[in-house]
């Protein structure tokens, strides 16, 4: 098959293309490098750096594709705080972009990477598909809407889509912002420096952790699976766990013994969050494989810039 993969160089973006490429698959990633990196990617990989918003580049792109993954976003909720118009442009405008050249060219199916951030606070865990979902910040409204438009436009075209509302990610090669970086890498690096690590609120407060591999697999998954047009889909892990027990496990895997220091006067987010993936264990044969012990152990050992 002939995919095309937007934000294909970033940290989920390359896992996915390179899958791709190695299963044999015409892989094509059109990415802004604004946050990718295209020298993660395999030889195989038909590289374009471009602006989503760039239509001439995407017909081209476009041409014979089966399947598009649509990755490429602005994913810092902090920072969609402080530019809400930035990531209406690229996540909202990018999308509809797209979704006018995936109509003209006739592609058969698009596949969003959406979020789990879209739910908001929810009374009932673990979050369903059918949840009443209150969006927190800018960044989950510009994923709710792009869902909107992709779904839409989709529909109005003849074209498939699927949304994968993707969980708390993480696994090798996550990228560590100076300002609110991703928890798992910050947490791990900080653990084999022998630095602090900083918990917000009282660490009681659970996210759902889903490794990288297990992330292509859904959207692998999601590319050619039948009777799945239309459907929003968890993705996660299914599981549970607390802030304060991902940092022990962060101390159990270093075998270090980092400083533990609890923020109060900084809000730590939604109380619980947790994805229900019965519907993806039913429409995909989705099984997450790596828990997360397993999964901090393997970032440690293939991510080079945790090698100490």
């Amino acid at each position: 098959m002939i995919y095309l993969v937007t934000g294909g160089a970033g940290f989920l973006g390359s896992a996915l293309s390179n899958r791709l490429a190695r299963e044999g698959h015409v892989v094509r990633v059109l990415d802004d490098c604004s946050a990718g990196e295209p020298a993660r990617l395999l030889p195989d990989v038909q590289f374009t750096e471009g602006d989503i918003n760039e239509k001439t580049i995407l017909w081209k792109l476009l041409q014979d594709v089966d399947c598009v993954f649509h990755l490429a976003a602005k994913v810092s909720v902090s920072e969609s705080v402080l530019f809400p118009r930035d990531y209406n442009h690229v996540n909202v405008g990018g999308t509809v972009t797209l979704m006018e050249a995936v109509r003209d060219t006739h592609v058969r199916r698009v596949v969003m990477a959406s979020s789990g951030a879209i739910y908001g606070v929810q009374d009932t865990v673990p979050y369903q598909e059918d949840a009443l979902v209150h969006p927190g910040s800018p960044y989950a409204v510009s994923k709710l809407a792009a869902e909107y438009y992709i779904r839409t436009i989709a529909e109005e075209s003849k074209v498939e889509a699927v949304c994968l509302r993707i969980f708390n990610a993480y696994g090798p090669g996550q990228r560590v912002t100076l300002s609110n970086p991703p928890i798992i890498p910050n947490f791990l690096r900080h653990a084999l420096s022998n630095g602090s690590i900083v918990i917000h609120g009282d660490g009681m407060q659970t996210r759902d952790y889903v490794y990288l591999d297990d992330v292509v697999d859904a959207l692998i998954s999601a590319a050619t699976a039948h009777g799945v047009d239309q459907e929003i889909i968890n993705i996660g892990s299914g599981v549970e766990t607390s802030v304060n027990e991902l940092a022990r496990l962060v101390r159990m895997v270093t075998d270090k013994r980092p400083e533990q220091i609890f923020n109060p006067k900084r809000d730590g987010g939604a109380e619980r969050m947790c994805a229900d993936i019965s519907k993806a264990e039913r429409l995909l044969n989705y099984l997450p494989k790596v828990p997360l012990e397993t999964g901090l152990r393997l970032t440690i050992d293939k991510d080079p810039l945790l090698q100490v």
